[in-house]
């Protein structure tokens, strides 16, 4: 079959600014390709939707059930809106996703109070949940109905299970439930080299979003209901969000394509190994600070912010606090160690400049 289409780009060019700027992966557009034949049932009622569901109970168990949405925010609001009243709040981390990179979608689309709390790693834990979790009965206040956690953090930090099973616990005492963002699961599943039911499902998670993207695919991810009876009229809130796909097999074919067998734990483990290497490499430069553990596939780090700037030029990346010069390096599925080795000698470079 002939094409007019032409490539616009170079594609030995890597940067280190998102895993969004991957492609998808050639096993995810393979199978995209397998489900394009012929004619399937729309909204969902497809094999490839039924399918996906067995999948998922194969790493969440079998009450889990997964509502495909076309992107990651439309996950999240969707979740939200399942877990919440109209008068309920969200507490979660000051840097959550949510909250800093979703422009007011779950608050001005959702119709939700987000409630932050300041952390040095964009971590909560128990202890910081309820500086926001109070005024129950105060009407003047919207009620605190939700903890929303994000694994990896936004800072490439990671919770361990008992850390997520204590606020799980705290959040389920307190009359709360317990949404997980998981727009980079696969990575913190590596990172932690266990299932990724063990910090989810089997420790207290009511509903997570799950994360395809970054991890793959060309578009798509899920939100995964874990616990049925916290969630109220999902595929309504799906249609009433803008997230119900018409051809949903392309979204489902992605993400079983990731989950079937292990492409996404090869991915995760590829993209925490090279922010690993390129981690290696930056620790070496003077003048450089890593600011965070590295724990995923993200690299946090100070320098001199002219020294950023030159750099950007060579290298696709983006301040993270532009004022402290603080600026993040992401790695990706398809990242290669001679793309880290060059970018830490054009550091090196940039630096002796100084």
């Amino acid at each position: 079959m002939k094409t007019d289409a032409r490539r616009h780009h170079d594609p030995q060019v890597r940067g280190f600014a998102s895993d969004n700027y991957a492609g998808a992966h050639p096993e995810v557009l393979a199978a995209l390709a397998l489900a394009n034949d012929g004619h399937q049932v729309a909204y969902g009622e497809d094999d490839y939707t039924g399918h996906l569901q067995r999948v998922m109970h194969s790493h969440f168990g079998p009450t889990a059930e997964a509502f495909p949405v076309f992107n990651g925010t439309g996950a999240n609001v969707v979740a939200l809106q399942a877990l919440t009243d109209r008068w309920g709040a969200v507490i979660c981390a000051e840097s959550a996703h949510i909250n800093v990179d979703e422009g007011g979608a779950p608050e001005r689309m959702g119709g939700l109070k987000l409630l932050t709390v300041p952390t040095p790693d964009g971590k909560l834990t128990p202890e910081l949940i309820d500086r926001q979790a109070y005024g129950w009965d105060d009407e003047h206040r919207a009620m605190p109905q939700v903890v929303s956690i994000t694994q990896n953090t936004e800072l490439g930090t990671v919770y361990t299970p008992a850390e997520i099973r204590a606020i799980c616990d705290h959040a389920h005492e307190r009359g709360m439930k317990v949404h997980l963002d998981g727009a980079r699961i696969a990575n913190a599943a590596a990172s932690l080299d266990v299932p990724m039911r063990t910090f989810t499902n089997t420790v207290g998670v009511d509903v997570l979003s799950f994360g395809g993207t970054k991890n793959g695919a060309l578009f798509g991810e899920a939100v995964v209901v874990l616990n049925p009876d916290s969630v109220r009229a999902m595929k309504h809130l799906r249609k009433l969000s803008m997230q119900l796909a018409s051809k949903m097999r392309f979204v489902s074919v992605q993400l079983e394509a990731l989950l079937a067998r292990d492409l996404w734990l090869r991915n995760a483990r590829h993209s925490n190994a090279m922010a690993q290497r390129l981690a290696e490499g930056v620790r070496a430069v003077d003048g450089v600070e890593i600011l965070h553990p590295v724990q995923a596939n993200a690299v946090f780090a100070r320098l001199p912010h002219e020294v950023s700037e030159r750099l950007q030029k060579r290298f696709r990346f983006y301040f993270w606090d532009e004022t402290a010069g603080d600026v993040r390096w992401m790695c990706a599925f398809d990242t290669r160690e001679e793309d880290v080795d060059a970018f830490v000698l054009a550091l090196k470079e940039e630096m002796a400049r100084q």
